[in-house]
C-alpha cells in the first residue's frame, strides 16, 4: 500500500537520479571549456538536501501552530468536490507562494534562508533542492495561512505547495530554449534563469512558481534576453564548498549586522528592509545598484558629449 511517505521518498529519489544523471552529461560536455561544470554545486544541494531531511526529527516547525490557529478560526470549511474548487484552490496557492516569494527576495530576514537556493554559480537541476536548512523556523507558513483561514485543510495546503515545487524542478536549467505561447501563462526555465540571475538588469523578477501571470500582473516579469546572457548566483558570489557555510553564512552576517546597529530600529531595518540596505541609506539594494549605474551611465554620457563638443571646436578652429 502506498503511503505518503513512500511517494515522497520515490518523488525526492526520482529528482535527485535525474538531477545527477545532467550533472553528468554536462560535466562530460564541458570539459575544457570556459564554464566546465562544477561538481560542488552537486555536493552542496545535496548536502542541503539531507539536511532538511534529518531537520523533519526536529520538532521545530512554525507552520503546525501558525496553521492550526488559523485552522481554529477559518471563515469556511472548503470542500474540493468539483474541478471548479481544486482550479480556485490552485490559483489561491499561487497567489500566496507570489507573495512568499516576492517576501524571500525583499526582506532580509527571509532572504537569510532563501539565499541558500540562489547561491549555485551555475544553473543545474540540482539547484532545485538547495532550499536551505532553516525555512521550517522563519515563519514563512504566514504566507499560507490565508488558504487555511478560507477552510482548506492544512495538510492539503502543504500538498498544494508540494506539488508547486515539484512543476518548479524543471526550471532549474540553462539548456531549455524559450518555450514559445506558454512563457506568457507559466513559468517556464527562461523565466526562472532570470529569476537566479545576479545581473542588474535582472534582480528581483519571476518571482512566480507554476504561473507567470502575477509577476506580469504586479510589474515583476522580466524577459531573458539574448544581448544580456545570465550571470547565475548572487550579486556577491559564495565560493565555499562547506555546507555550514553556505547555510548559515547569511544569518551570520544579519545577526552581525543586528549586533552592530548603534539604534534599535537600525537593527529592526536590518532585519525587515531588502538585503543591501543600510541605515544611512548608502546601501546597496537594487534600487539604490540601479540607481547608481544609471547616474554612471548619465555622467559617461556627458563626458562623451563634452569631449565631442571639443573636439568639434578644435576642427572648427583649425579650419
Amino acid at each position: 500500500m502506498l503511503t505518503t511517505g513512500t511517494i515522497a521518498t520515490a518523488v525526492t529519489a526520482f529528482i535527485v537520479t535525474v538531477s545527477l544523471v545532467e550533472a553528468a552529461i554536462l560535466w562530460r560536455r564541458r570539459q575544457g571549456t570556459e564554464n566546465p561544470y562544477s561538481w560542488k554545486e552537486v555536493w552542496l544541494s545535496l548536502a542541503d538536501l539531507a539536511g532538511r531531511k534529518l531537520s523533519v526529527l526536529l520538532p521545530l516547525s512554525l507552520a503546525t501552530p501558525v496553521f492550526h490557529l488559523a485552522w481554529e478560526h477559518r471563515l469556511f470549511t472548503v470542500t474540493l468536490n468539483s474541478a471548479l474548487m481544486v482550479f480556485l484552490l490552485f490559483i489561491g496557492q499561487e497567489f500566496c507562494y507570489y507573495w512568499y516569494h516576492r517576501a524571500s527576495h525583499r526582506i532580509r530576514f527571509f532572504w537569510a534562508t532563501h539565499a541558500v537556493h540562489h547561491s549555485p554559480n551555475q544553473m543545474s537541476l540540482a539547484s532545485a533542492y538547495r532550499l536551505g536548512w532553516t525555512g521550517k523556523i522563519t515563519g514563512s507558513a504566514v504566507f499560507f495561512a490565508p488558504l487555511v483561514l478560507l477552510g482548506v485543510r492544512p495538510e492539503v495546503v502543504l500538498a498544494t505547495l508540494s506539488a508547486n515545487l515539484l512543476y518548479q524542478f524543471w526550471l532549474h536549467n540553462d539548456w531549455i530554449p524559450k518555450l514559445g505561447w506558454f512563457e506568457y501563462v507559466f513559468n517556464t526555465p527562461s523565466a526562472h534563469r532570470v529569476h537566479h540571475a545576479s545581473n542588474l538588469d535582472y534582480l528581483d523578477a519571476n518571482y512566480g512558481g507554476v504561473l507567470i501571470i502575477f509577476d506580469r500582473l504586479f510589474g515583476t516579469y522580466v524577459e531573458e534576453r539574448a544581448e544580456e546572457p545570465v550571470r547565475y548566483g548572487l550579486v556577491h558570489p559564495t565560493t565555499t564548498a562547506n555546507p555550514i557555510v553556505n547555510q548559515f553564512e547569511h544569518w551570520v552576517s544579519l545577526f552581525r549586522d543586528m549586533a552592530n546597529s548603534r539604534k534599535p530600529w537600525h537593527a529592526m531595518g536590518y532585519l525587515t528592509m531588502p538585503p543591501g540596505w543600510a541605515p544611512d541609506g548608502q546601501g546597496t539594494t537594487t534600487e539604490e545598484l540601479r540607481a547608481a549605474a544609471k547616474q554612471q551611465r548619465s555622467g559617461a554620457v556627458e563626458e562623451t558629449k563634452g569631449a565631442t563638443e571639443d573636439t568639434m571646436q578644435g576642427d572648427l578652429q583649425q579650419a
